[in-house]
Parts: C-alpha cells; structure tokens; sequence
C-alpha cells in the first residue's frame, strides 16, 4: 500500500515536471507572440476574453495567465474590466489541456506519443548550432508529461480488482446535491494542493476512466477544480495595491457564482455533452471525452454569460475592497513583485511585465520633461507645485529604477533562451539611462526655479534660441517611446543618428551665443545658467542614444 501511494505521488510528480518543462519550452519559443497576444489587452472585454484564451493555450496554464493579469493591474497597465475579460478567457483557454490529456493520454498507446517525443527533443536540446532547444524542451516536456500519466493511470488500480478501496468514495455519493458540493469541495482542494488545475483534472480524468467515480461527480470535481485554480491568484494579490486584490477577488467571484447558477444547469448541461460526443459517458471510451467537453462547454457558458454582467462584476469587487483613505494613500510609492508560480516558472511572461513597466517609466519621463517645457514657456508663474510633482515623479523614477534592476537581476538566473537573456541586458542599461534622464528633467526644473528666484534675465534672442532645441529633444524623446522595446531597424537607427546630431549641433551654437552675450556685457550669472540648462538638456539626448544602441540589440 506503501509502495503504491508513492508511485502515484512518483507519477504525479513526472507529470507536473513534465507540464513545466513544456509549459517552458513553449513560452521561450513563441515568446515573440506573447507580446502580440498581449497587445490585445488594452482592447474591449471581448478582446480580453481572446486575449486570456490565447495566452493561457498556449502556456498551459490558467494560474500563470491570472497571476500576470494580477501584476499588470497592479502595475496599472490594465484596467479592472480588462482583467475580468482576460480572466474569462484564461477559463476557456485551460480546458485545451484537458481536451489534450483526454484524447492522447487516454485514447492512444501513450508510449508511442511519449518515447518518440522525448527521442526528438534531446537531440534538439543538445544540437546547439541548429538554435532550436526550446522546441527540444517542448516536446521533452509532453513526452514526460504523458509518461507521467501513463504511470498514473498505471497506479490507480481498477475498481473490479480492488472493491474495497471504492468504499471510501461511495460512502461520499448518495446524498444528492450534498454529495456534488463535497466532491466541487474535493477538487477545489486538491487543485489548491497540486497548484495546477491540469494535474487535478488529469486526477479527475484518471479516477473517472478506472471506475472509481461516474460522471456526474466527476464533473462536479471539474466543477470545483475551477474554484482552486483562483487561489494562486488570490495568493499572487497579497501585498499588492487595491487594484491587483479586485482582479484576484473578481476571478473567485467569477468562478464561485459560475458554479452556483450553473447548478440549475447541471443535468440539463450534461445531457447536452451526451448528444455532442460521440459514444456512451459511462464507458472508459467514452467518460474522458466527455469531461473535457463538460470542462468547456461550462466554462464558455459561464464567459457568455458574465460577459454581460462584466460591469456590475466590477462594481461588487469595489465595493468589497474599497480605495484607502486620501491620508493613506501613497499615489507615487512604487512596488515590483517578482511573479513566481509553484509549479510553473514563467520567466517569458515576466519579461514582457517587465518591457511593461519600461514603457511606463519612459512615458513617466516624457511628463517631467513636458513639464519642464512649460515651466521654461511661463517664466513668471510661481513653481512651488511644480517642483513638488516633478520631485515626487523623479522620487518614483528613482524607485522604479531599483525595483526594475532587481526583477531584471532575478529574471537573468532564470531560464531564458539566449535572445532573451541578452534582452535582459539591454533592457537594464535602458532603465538606468530613463532614470538619468528623469534627473536631468529634474536638475532643469531646478535651474528654472532659480532663474525665477534670482529674478535673472535671459535676453530673448537666447530665449527663442532655445525652443527649436527643446522642440528637437522633445521629439527625439517620443522616437524612443515609439519605438521602446522594439528593435530599431538600421533606418531607424539612422534617424536616432540624426536626431543626435541635431541635438549636439543646436548644443554647440548655443553654448558660442551664450559665451558671446558674456563678452557683450550680459549678465553672467544668466548665461551660466543658461549654458546649464543647454548642457542638461544636452545630456538628455546623450541618454536617448544610450537607449537607441540598447534597441538596436533588443531582438
């Protein structure tokens, strides 16, 4: 019995490290399209609900998919109705796993899909000239994945072999709706035990084909792994802002009420599966099947209906974790929480939160240096606020600055393809010049001030000057944007030349027109400050080019 117990926990165990290897493997190979899938985000919720579903078929992991929704909201890159549509379509998008462990795992001889599996990946991930490991881990991770279920079925005896192991589980049935809410109850816990809605549901599945439970309380059981997948998420909000905690409850309510209108449903719904698949759901031919399409068929249900309902969703999430207090609140304090999943890595995905966050301090940037442009613009308007919100914003580059350094320090011990380590690299060197450059917004701001302070004049002809070179910096400022985390053709790197150029030119006659005015009498004082000014705002298009080199090498 002993012997028995750990080989089950053996085979789930090769399972679950099968599901990461591949899971791994996968997001390292489209790691490109990941960012695409992400572009729809910012989309409607019908675009979230695609948006979850692509993402989380192609990860294989609803938990991984709701965790980055957490962090983007946290981050403030999504809204609360965004995530509540992703949210949905990482419910549909998790029963692929399902559908793929019922077909192969259970309709073919598992070891001619596994071994050739494993026997082409090997040679994939040691072959380093061809550059095509990711796929290697790909298919090593399904063939071990699919061995490990092979195993599991293999430790699960069959009811007519062994009657008296069934016991335990009829004295659960009988009892109606009760005994469906205690078996919603046992997959809901044993989903939060594994971690993983897909190794649960590879249980459930395995249970459900060796006779140990029939159909309805499997489904009940699938019914409840759709609760315990949310907890990684809720575990995931903890010690976030207000925003990531609605995500994390809007995903357990989503799943909590689906459940219980669906009740109404449950039978009718079942029969619905019964005239979809083909064959009998009391038969080992016929029962896996079965579930995988009873998995679906609720969760597709379940969006249609509460997509509908998306707003009200909200509202209800509000009210029950409202905003802090103004006193409490801390608008600029800033936080990156390095996304970790038991059971799954997901350092692809952590690379876009983190390209994420990169576009958002470059915009942060671009605001301080507007900023001081209308500061220069209105000479003669009292500063004190301005100084105060481009401190506290200067305050939140410097922070974001360190958070950012950290995750991307932690992101390069993970296991990332090549491409993406070097990305890594860059990306750092490009968060280090963003905060430079919020300094020197800053550092000008503060020559503004003085300038105020001191009452000096500047005559206009300097003054007039200056705007085109403040205008060419500006624009130079919203290339980078434009093209942040992206990598910068040789055209456009041409043009970042050009742009430099510009910008070095405009430096040089300024500065000679400033020394001019000393040597005619103008104030000192002033045209020190000016030639400053000239020099910070310089170094700004020093630190743009810094940024164009590391996009030349993002890839």
């Amino acid at each position: 019995m002993v012997l028995q117990f750990f080989e089950l926990i053996g085979s789930l165990g090769l399972f679950l490290y099968g599901m990461r290897t591949m899971s791994d493997g996968i997001q390292k190979a489209a790691g490109d399209k990941l960012q695409s899938i992400l572009g729809f985000m910012t989309g409607n919720r019908f675009a979230g609900v695609a948006t979850g579903f692509g993402m989380t078929a192609i990860i294989q992991s609803s938990s991984a998919t709701t965790v980055m929704v957490v962090s983007f909201v946290n981050a403030g890159l999504l809204s609360l109705v965004q995530a509540i549509g992703v949210i949905m379509g990482a419910n549909i998008g998790t029963t692929v796993t399902g559908w793929i462990v019922a077909i192969l795992g259970f309709k073919f001889d598992i070891s001619a899909i596994a071994l050739p599996a494993i026997g082409i990946g090997l040679p994939l991930i040691f072959w380093k000239r061809i550059k095509k490991s990711e796929w290697g881990e790909t298919l090593v991770g399904f063939g071990l994945l699919f061995l490990g279920l092979s195993f599991l079925k293999a430790s699960v005896p069959e009811i007519d072999a062994h009657p008296e192991s069934f016991q335990f589980v009829v004295n659960l049935t009988g009892y109606g709706l009760l005994s469906r809410f205690l078996f919603i109850l046992i997959g809901a816990g044993l989903t939060v035990l594994l971690q993983s809605s897909s190794a649960s549901m590879a249980i459930t599945l395995t249970m459900a084909f060796s006779g140990w439970i029939d159909f309805p309380n499997a489904a009940a059981m699938v019914l409840g792994e759709n609760i315990g997948t949310t907890i990684t998420a809720m575990i995931a909000s903890l010690g976030t802002d207000v925003h990531a905690r609605r995500a994390a409850l809007a995903h357990l309510m989503f799943n909590i009420l689906g459940i219980i209108w669906i009740q109404i449903l449950f039978f009718p719904i079942i029969a619905l599966v019964d005239s979809l698949v083909p064959g009998s759901m009391d038969s080992k031919a016929g029962i896996t099947a079965h579930l995988a399409m009873f998995h679906t068929t609720f969760n597709v249900i379940n969006t249609l209906f509460f997509i509908n309902f998306v707003n009200w969703l909200e509202r209800i999430v509000k009210l029950l974790i409202p905003l802090p207090s103004a006193e409490k609140a801390q608008p600029h304090e800033y936080h990156l929480e390095y996304i970790t999943y038991s059971m799954q890595d997901t350092p692809e995905l952590n690379l876009l939160t983190a390209k994420a966050e990169i576009l958002k301090m470059a915009q942060i940037t671009e605001q301080m240096y507007s900023s001081f442009v209308y500061v220069f613009n209105n000479p003669t308007k009292k500063l004190k606020d301005e100084v105060e919100e481009l401190a506290s914003k200067e305050e939140l580059t410097d922070r974001m600055q360190e958070e950012l350094s950290r995750f991307l320090a932690q992101l390069s011990m993970e296991n990332l393809k090549a491409r993406s380590a070097e990305n890594v690299n860059q990306l750092m060197r490009i968060v280090h010049e963003l905060e430079s450059i919020g300094d020197s917004c800053f550092n000008l701001l503060i020559l503004s001030k003085r300038r105020y302070d001191k009452e000096l004049f500047i005559p206009a002809a300097g003054l007039d000057a200056l705007r085109p070179y403040l205008e060419t910096v500006h624009s130079y400022l919203g290339f980078i944007i434009k093209h942040m985390n992206k990598h910068l053709s040789s055209q456009e790197m041409e043009q970042a030349i050009d742009l430099e150029n510009q910008v070095d030119g405009y430096r040089n006659t300024l500065q000679k027109a400033a020394r001019y005015r000393i040597k005619e009498g103008s104030d000192v004082k002033a045209e020190l400050l000016y030639m400053d000014m000239v020099r910070h705002i310089e170094k700004i298009g020093d630190h743009l080019l810094n940024i164009a080199q590391a996009l030349r090498e993002v890839r």
